[in-house]
């Protein structure tokens, strides 16, 4: 080979890369897709979590349906308030009110101690629940604790603890992947509407007495909470016990009153003080005596006779 072919290789391989160049340059013009600069502006706003919480695919399809108007301006969970308002300034409008959500799971992990069998397969409730049964555990309703929500978090929010999954309300930012993946259906959002938020960790629908032989503090649909709530924000629905967050107010007196101790305020059971004791009856004045009748006077002793001298008497005899 000869350095004229060389230089011939290289001025070919110049030519055809312009003229695909140019092709490229000229069809991008032709078939380029017109982007709202809103939706840009919008998806710079974004976190890029592409968690899926504001039920779009990712940031990109959430972007687009604001630009268009077909999504409101503060559904973004990973974002949240902050992010909304800057989304709010570049559309025009007011971002609303947001009311702060997070995952609750529905278990508090205590049925973890009766078990139907011992599971040795994949370290996964979506293949556990798979099983016959549905899952090694006796009950049910309860957290297999095999983790699916914690490797489908994105914020790294949700740990399963002591066999039950527990949400770090500080991480959490109400995405709902691991509300989807729980295939018992146990976690869902709540709002947190009330300075002291209240929640019922439990699932169950079995009757009383079967509740209390599948798990330690199980709900046993006793409508205790019902009854003392003075706003009737709780209600049974088949068996369980339901808060209806539009009428709680935070009080927990639900709480105090649950003989199972399974209802918590701001995640912790509140502890029930003790009754002050009923102070003593004061003491009762004495009822004043009747008055005592005025004694009775003395009867005047009768006169007696005079004694008359024995001398006297003798010698009035012998006259």
């Amino acid at each position: 080979m000869n350095f004229t072919t060389v230089i011939i290789a290289v001025v070919v391989l110049a030519v055809l890369g312009a003229v695909f160049g140019l092709v490229l340059g000229f069809a991008a013009k032709v078939f380029a897709v017109e982007v709202d600069p809103k939706e840009e502006a919008v998806l710079g706003c974004l976190p890029g979590a592409n968690c899926g919480g504001c039920g779009f695919a990712g940031c990109s399809g959430y972007a687009a349906a604001v630009a268009k108007g077909q999504a409101p301006v503060n559904s973004c969970a990973a974002g949240g308030e902050a992010v909304a308002a800057q989304i709010a300034e570049i559309m025009g409008v007011s971002a609303g009110a947001m009311v702060k959500q997070i995952a609750q799971v529905h278990c508090t992990g205590c049925g973890q101690n009766y078990k139907q069998y011992e599971y040795v397969g994949l370290h996964d409730c979506v293949a556990a629940s798979k099983v016959p049964g549905g899952g090694d555990l006796s009950c049910s309703y309860g957290c297999l604790g095999l983790g699916s929500c914690e490797k489908a978090c994105p914020f790294d929010a949700i740990h399963v603890i002591d066999g039950v999954a527990v949400v770090d309300e500080e991480k959490c930012k109400a995405c709902s992947k691991c509300v989807d993946i729980c295939p018992r259906h146990i976690i869902t959002l709540e709002p947190y509407k009330t300075k002291r938020h209240v929640t019922i960790p439990c699932s169950s629908h079995d009757k009383g007495v079967d509740a209390r032989k599948v798990c330690d503090n199980g709900c046993i649909g006793c409508s205790i909470c019902a009854k003392n709530c003075p706003k009737e924000a709780i209600t049974m629905v088949d068996n369980l016990a339901v808060i209806d967050y539009e009428k709680c107010i935070g009080c927990g007196i639900c709480a105090q009153k649950c003989p199972r101790k399974l209802i918590t305020v701001d995640g912790k059971v509140p502890e029930v003080k003790p009754a002050a004791p009923k102070a003593a009856p004061a003491a009762q004045p004495a009822a004043p005596k009747a008055e005592e009748a005025p004694k009775a006077a003395p009867a005047p002793e009768a006169p007696k006779a005079e004694e008359v001298p024995k001398a006297e008497t003798a010698a009035e005899t012998k006259e």
